[in-house]
């Protein structure tokens, strides 16, 4: 589904990504983890078709950014950490604005409103909403268009326990429909465990280290707690979104 060969991105002196290569099965939910100013969101983003690479190429299903940009726009989906929408639209008349843009109409809107459990709120301004329930409607945007590819970009950094869990079921369910590829960006340890098949850890804009949990962990690293601090010497607080250096 995509393929990411040896891409490079400097900003001024600053060499955010070197050399990183990525191969993603169609269908495969993928964890990209590391400490803050790793690479990982300058490396989404040109995923994203958002930023240009210095040099090295991306493909996503075989086409390009450069080449084939309309056509990539309609089969990817994606939400940022911090997505905003205008708080005067309701949670239905902000869905029906982006789903007008892929030519789509009230049945799917009610289907992501579904698959969000919004149904409660889709009356509700959006600047009335939770910052939970502001995550799952941008998580019903990403979805509108049927992505088969789905970048999340931190999606529940700041969320409490329940409104997190929230966000984990319904991205479970999608899972489970082997439809989607998920590339996923989180400080969470057990958030990237519980829903993604591989787990990718770069650092200063190169992989560190790549595979399934259980391939990943040895005798010095028996969670993915240990082996990030292993690998990185900084350790995760997921309790209250703290990155300190050991």
């Amino acid at each position: 589904m995509i393929e990411v060969r040896n891409i490079y991105k400097s900003f001024k002196d600053v060499q955010a990504v070197r050399g990183l290569s990525i191969s993603i099965r169609a269908g495969e939910f993928i964890a990209l983890l590391g400490p803050n100013g790793a690479g990982k969101t300058t490396t989404v983003e040109m995923m994203e078709g958002l930023r240009k690479p210095d040099s090295g190429e991306i493909l996503i299903e075989g086409k390009t950014w450069k080449k084939h940009e309309r056509e990539l726009r309609k089969i990817i989906g994606l939400s940022l950490q911090e997505t905003r929408f205008s708080e005067k639209l309701s949670v239905r008349e902000t869905l029906r604005l982006f789903a007008s843009f892929f030519e789509l109409g009230d049945e799917r809107v009610d289907e992501v409103i579904g698959i969000t459990g919004l149904e409660s709120k889709e009356k509700s301004k959006v600047g009335t909403l939770s910052g939970g329930q502001r995550q799952r409607l941008a998580l019903a945007v990403a979805l509108l268009n049927h992505p088969k590819v789905l970048f999340l970009d931190e999606p529940t950094t700041g969320l409490d326990p329940h409104s997190r869990m929230d966000l984990w079921h319904i991205l479970k369910a999608l899972k489970d429909q082997g439809e989607t590829t998920l590339i996923l960006t989180t400080h969470y340890m057990e958030e990237a465990e519980s829903l993604c098949d591989r787990i990718i850890i770069i650092d200063e804009g190169k992989i560190l280290k790549e595979g399934k949990l259980e391939e990943l962990l040895d005798e010095n690293s028996r969670n993915l707690d240990e082996l990030f601090i292993n690998l990185t010497g900084k350790k995760l607080y997921a309790n209250n979104d703290e990155i300190i250096q050991n």
